[in-house]
């Protein structure tokens, strides 16, 4: 563990602290803690900053309720910058906006971002717009039963190809199967996040019951 007294501030006794969110490894906001706030911060569990045009120190989370219980600090190889893993309570913008980075300013044509996330937000404009010839419009307009139907079934094939052994056919079954999973998730509201968070659930309890083991 790295003490903070050898972490390298800079001439205004300032360090940049880059968020990050726990469950979607999203970058929230960027911020500045003096020795003061990092400390308030570790002993808390929760992120305190140094305001740079207030010149104060603020417990995000105070006057909103959003806080951010801190998770893990690391420091870079220099010790000249931290990145802080936390579990929000809500939106980390003060706009209300879920990440402070949200304008884009360049996407390439040759790489495309892809994410569970994303996915989920197009799935959502085709349920709200319903345009033509979208599959996935068309599994909105036949309802809940035709939509369990194909998870059914793109379950047993997913069965099939991984009972063959064959490795790549079983990866393109998965991606039908999570793809109508999503489908469902979107019809009955189920975020992204909610399953998320099941998940990580299970991991702390797996986690426990693999220490009582050892003892």
């Amino acid at each position: 563990m790295v003490n903070i007294y050898e972490l390298k501030y800079d001439d205004k006794g300032l360090i940049p602290a880059v968020i990050v969110d726990s469950v979607s490894k999203k970058v929230l906001t960027v911020a500045y803690m003096n020795r003061e706030s990092l400390e308030i911060s570790m002993r808390r569990g929760l992120t305190c900053f140094y305001s740079r045009s207030r010149q104060k120190l603020w417990l995000k989370g105070e006057t909103s309720g959003n806080y951010q219980h801190i998770v893990s600090i690391t420091t870079d190889c220099d010790k000249d910058a931290l990145t802080i893993v936390v579990k929000k309570d809500g939106p980390a913008c003060h706009t209300g906006a879920d990440s402070c980075f949200h304008h884009p300013v360049y996407e390439s044509d040759t790489y495309h971002e892809f994410s569970m996330d994303g996915l989920y937000d197009l799935m959502e404009d085709r349920k709200k717009k319903m345009p033509e010839g979208s599959y996935t419009t068309y599994l909105f307009q036949k309802g809940i039963d035709k939509i369990l139907k194909k998870v059914g079934e793109e379950s047993a094939e997913v069965i099939i190809a991984g009972k063959s052994g064959d490795k790549k056919d079983t990866v393109y079954e998965i991606a039908d199967l999570a793809y109508h999973v999503m489908v469902l998730m979107v019809e009955m509201g189920i975020s992204v996040d909610d399953v998320r968070n099941e998940l990580a659930s299970r991991h702390i309890i797996d986690h426990k019951v693999k220490q009582e083991k050892m003892t």
